[in-house]
Parts: C-alpha cells; sequence; structure tokens
C-alpha cells in the first residue's frame, strides 16, 4: 500500500464515513487530493424499500462507533482490523478537520453571543416585569387609599347634613311595628312612592296640584320651574339614601315633588283657615280620611324637604302656618287643653326645618328653658334610675300637669315639709299622638348622635325633648295602676285613646330609647330629693300608709277630750 493511500481515502470509504441513516449526500466519481466535495446535509426520509447498508463486498474498514449526531468536531478515528488479520489504521485528516472545526467555532461563538444577549435580554424583561409588578402593586395601593378616602369623605358629607336628611327608621323604632312607620293612604317622597295601596292618593295629588296652580296665579311651568329650582340647588337627591333613589331619573323624581309639594300645600290651608281656601273637593277628601292622613304625614321617612314646599307657599299671599302649627296641637295632642298664647311665633330668623315633621317637632317641644346645671346630670348617660308613679306618691312627689303641650317643660320643684311636685305636660294617648311621639322621638335619634354631649350643637334640651318625655313615662308606668295614676293626675287626659293595658304595652315597648338631656335633669333631682329628704319621706310614707290608724287615733283622743270635757263641765255645775 503506498503512503498516498494512507493519507487520500477513497472516496467511497469517506462517503461512508459521514454518511449515515436519511443523510444525503451527492455523488462523484473520486475526490482529489485536499479537494472535498461538500456534502448536501438535507435530511430525507429513505423510501419504504431503502435501507441504508454498505457497499457489495463489505466495508474495507470496520468501525466501532462514530457519534455523528452528538459534535461533529469530535469525529476521531479509531483503529480496525481487516479481516485477515491484517490491521490499518486510518490517518487524521488534519486539514479537513482544521476547516470544520474553525467553520463550527465561529457558528459556535455567534450561538454563544445570541445566547449571551437572549440571557440579557431575558434578564431586562424580568427587571421590566419586576418593576411594572412593583407599580402595579403600588398604584392598586393607591387606588385603593382612594377609595377608602372617598368613603370617608361620602361619610363625613352625610354627617354634615344629618340634619338636613330625609333618615330611615332606626331598629329600635322599627322593632314598635308597622302601625307608626307604615303610610296607610298617602305617599310623600320617594320611599314610599309607586305601592299600589297608596296610588289613589294620587289623583287626589294632581286635583292639589291644580288648585294650586289657579289660586297662586302662576302659570304651570312657573309653579313647576320653582319647584325644579329648589330640588337643584339644594340638591334634594342627596337627602335620600342611595337605595332609596336607586333607578328614579329625574322624569318621575321632578313630577314627584311637584304634585307632593302642592298636596301639602292644600293640606296645611285645610287645616288653617284663612284668606286662603282649601278648594271643597280636596277639603272633604281630607276631612274622610284625616286620622290616616295626619298619620302618615308625620312619618319620618314619608317626607320631602322644607324648602320645596316652601317654593310653592311662596306663590300665595299667605299661608298661616302659625294657625295650621297652633290647631295641630291642639287638636292631635289633647282633646281639651287651655288655650294659652304661642310662647314661639314664627319669624324670619328661625332654622329652616328639615320637613313638615321637623317643623311641628320644633313647635310641640319648645324652646328650651334656662336651667341651673344639676350636678350629676352628664353621668346619667350610664346611671339608671326607676321610680313608677306609686313610688312617686309614697314619696311625696305630686305629679302635676302643665298648661302648655310643650313636651320639654319638665321639671321637679320642691315644696314645703314633706311634697315635691314634678310637672310635665298633659297628653291625649291614641294612636294617632303615639305613632306621632315615636316618630318625633325616631327624627331625634338620627338627629342628634349624643343628648349629653358638651357641645353645645348637641347639648340643647330640646333635641332630645320627645325621647325625654317618653323615657319619663317609660319610667313612671310599670304597672296599669300606675298608667291609672297618670290619668288621676291629668297626665293623660281624653277617654277616647288608649286603654290602660294598651298605654302600658305602649310604653313598655319604648325602654331602648336612649336617655334624654331633659329627663337626666328630672331623674338626678329625684335621685337628689330622695337622698336629702329621707327623714321626710320616711315620715310621709308612714303617715300614708298608716293614715286609717292616724285617723282613728286622733278621733279617739278627740272623743276622750270631749268626755273629759263634759265631765269636768258635770262637776262644775255640781
Amino acid at each position: 500500500m503506498r503512503a498516498s493511500d494512507l493519507h487520500q481515502p477513497s472516496s467511497n470509504t469517506l462517503s461512508q464515513l459521514l454518511a449515515g441513516p436519511g443523510i444525503y449526500m451527492e455523488p462523484s466519481a473520486a475526490w482529489a487530493p485536499c479537494e472535498f466535495q461538500l456534502a448536501n446535509l438535507s435530511v430525507e426520509e429513505p423510501a419504504d424499500d431503502e435501507v441504508w447498508a454498505p457497499a457489495a463486498g463489505g466495508l474495507p474498514v470496520e468501525y466501532a462507533s462514530i457519534d455523528i449526531y452528538a459534535d461533529i468536531r469530535s469525529l476521531q478515528p479509531y483503529v480496525c482490523s481487516s479481516s485477515n488479520g491484517g490491521q490499518q489504521q486510518l490517518v487524521e485528516y488534519n486539514y479537513y478537520a482544521a476547516a470544520t472545526q474553525q467553520q463550527d467555532g465561529l457558528i459556535f461563538d455567534k450561538a454563544a453571543a445570541a445566547a449571551q444577549d437572549q440571557s440579557l435580554e431575558v434578564d431586562l424583561l424580568h427587571d421590566m416585569e419586576m418593576e411594572i409588578l412593583r407599580c402595579s402593586k403600588q398604584q392598586q395601593h393607591f387606588n385603593a387609599l382612594e377609595v377608602f378616602h372617598a368613603a370617608a369623605l361620602k361619610f363625613k358629607a352625610d354627617i354634615d347634613i344629618r340634619k338636613r336628611k330625609i333618615h330611615s327608621y332606626p331598629p329600635s323604632i322599627r322593632s314598635i311595628g308597622k302601625w307608626c312607620t307604615v303610610p296607610k293612604v298617602v305617599a310623600i317622597g320617594p320611599c314610599h312612592h309607586g305601592k299600589k295601596r297608596l296610588k289613589h292618593a294620587e289623583n287626589a295629588k294632581h286635583v292639589a296640584a291644580y288648585y294650586c296652580i289657579k289660586y297662586s296665579g302662576c302659570t304651570v311651568q312657573e309653579l313647576y320651574c320653582a319647584v325644579v329650582s329648589a330640588v337643584l340647588e339644594i340638591d334634594v337627591r342627596r337627602l335620600y339614601s342611595e337605595d332609596v333613589m336607586e333607578g328614579m331619573g329625574d322624569d318621575m323624581f321632578l313630577p314627584m315633588m311637584f304634585y307632593d309639594a302642592c298636596f301639602l300645600v292644600m293640606y296645611m290651608l285645610k287645616w288653617s283657615p284663612g284668606e286662603e281656601e282649601c278648594n271643597w273637593m280636596l277639603s272633604d277628601y281630607i276631612e274622610s280620611n284625616a286620622n290616616d292622613i295626619d298619620h302618615d304625614l308625620m312619618l319620618l321617612d314619608n317626607q320631602i324637604p322644607w324648602p320645596v314646599v316652601d317654593a310653592i307657599m311662596k306663590k300665595y299671599k299667605v299661608v298661616p302656618l302659625e294657625k295650621f302649627i297652633e290647631g295641630w296641637k291642639d287638636g292631635r295632642l289633647l282633646d281639651r287643653v287651655e288655650k294659652v298664647p304661642t310662647r314661639h311665633k314664627l319669624d324670619n330668623n328661625m332654622n329652616e326645618p328639615p320637613h313638615l315633621l321637623g317643623l311641628l317637632r320644633f313647635h310641640i317641644v319648645g324652646k328650651s328653658r334656662t336651667r341651673t346645671e344639676v350636678e350629676g346630670v352628664k353621668k346619667m348617660n350610664s346611671i339608671a334610675v326607676s321610680v313608677s308613679a306609686m313610688e312617686l306618691a309614697e314619696m311625696g312627689i305630686i305629679l302635676k300637669a302643665n298648661k302648655t303641650t310643650e313636651l320639654g317643660d319638665m321639671d321637679l320643684t320642691k315644696k314645703p315639709i314633706f311634697f315635691g311636685e314634678l310637672s310635665m305636660a298633659p297628653l291625649s294617648l291614641n294612636y294617632l299622638c303615639a305613632s306621632l311621639l315615636v316618630n318625633m322621638a325616631a327624627l331625634e335619634l338620627c338627629t342628634t348622635p349624643d343628648f349629653f354631649e358638651d357641645d353645645t350643637e348637641y347639648a340643647e334640651c330640646e333635641d332630645s325633648a320627645v325621647c325625654s318625655y317618653l323615657r319619663l313615662l317609660c319610667m313612671l308606668v310599670h304597672r296599669e295602676e300606675d298608667v291609672h295614676q297618670l290619668r288621676k293626675r291629668g297626665i293623660l287626659q281624653g277617654g277616647a285613646g288608649l286603654s290602660n293595658k294598651n298605654a302600658l304595652d305602649f310604653f313598655t315597648s319604648l325602654q331602648s330609647l336612649r336617655l334624654g338631656r331633659c329627663c337626666g335633669y328630672v331623674m338626678v333631682q329625684i335621685g337628689s330629693y330622695r337622698v336629702k329628704r329621707q327623714i321626710q319621706i320616711k315620715g310621709y310614707a308612714f303617715v300614708r300608709n298608716n293614715w286609717k290608724t292616724i285617723v282613728g287615733v286622733f278621733s279617739a283622743i278627740g272623743v276622750f277630750g270631749s268626755i273629759l270635757s263634759a265631765i269636768k263641765s258635770l262637776k262644775g255645775v255640781h
């Protein structure tokens, strides 16, 4: 074998070394030294009848293993033996290997650079994603904080308009029953609007609107625009809760405000006769449903803001509100009352009421009197003092009815020796009056958060006068005999009201009311009276409980004295 044969393999042999299953190589007759034919390394699937096999006659050399697919640069020659025992050694083709390594090195460097660039790009994307996530979380934090801040502002806005809002019933009042919280005939405002059982009154509202336009001398547009202007000026929608206003657009809300305001004006004209008369048809309708309409118009959530009503009243020459208020107080709270001049005239300086219920409560309660501060009244919110009407009588405290109907008038006056006098406003307790009292108390609960607050905005006695009046009556009434005692002393008047049993049940249902400031004064006074007059109380109780025996003893002493006088007279004659 020639040396050139060792360095130059045949074309078939090299083709077989580089080729493998599925690798196709272009045919060539022979390779010259240092001439390399570039193989077509395109992968082709062999045909079904084609199987790769060595050339006929067998391979000139045997190869243990060549891993072409692992790494073409690791191609190494192996020592093989011929069939006749002779050994042949393959010679490395340095030139081919060097060329291949140089080409593959460039590819590898480019791949490594691309991989490094790709790694940097991945790291950059990861950093960007983390930064976006961090910013997103920070933005979410700020968004959540803004939501809470908006909720706090809304909550504060509701507090700021608490005195003017149309409130819903607190749970302590709603639990009393529907008889004092649900309208029977007429809906005023959006809370009960559209209920089937109240639709008949809608016709009466349309009649009221017609006569308001006629009597005021305004056109429909002028009167309606006056109402709309008032609604928009004070933003009436926000004075109602969101659940009440949900789904009610202006096309329904504004006409409702107009009709309801007209109905209230005609209602007030009906009960305050003067220069302006209510139409006779409306008058008959109101008369025939008087108790039910009176009941409905005093419900806490069945109201519209007073400025809306006032927008129509201003179109009239005069609406005698003083007569309306006096008639309401005398005709609803009492069956019999001694007429006294109205202490608080309506004037331009009075605070604007939130609605009709607020207007009547203001004048029924009256303005707070100047009181001497009683020591311990600030602690009354946590002190339980309970004394019945019968127990007061045993202590020598006499109940007395005031001549006025102002519920804030309650006081304990000490009398000489044994007696004290507890005075309070009289009341004709029927279901209408009871409903009015409950709704006025509900208004106080909703508009005054703390009846004993030192802040002058909330510390006035009249802000809790109705709650005070009802709590005082609850304290005095423990059994039916106490109700009878109140009737006997003139606090509960009239014979057409609640029975003793019904009155007891009514006062018992009000035990959860907050203690009012006026009642706190009276309870502290009673406690002080009980402590400072212990001897007088015991003496009075002894006389009260044994008065028959005492009268008998004195009668016996008188008889005995008369006998002695007669005997002495006989002795003087003899």
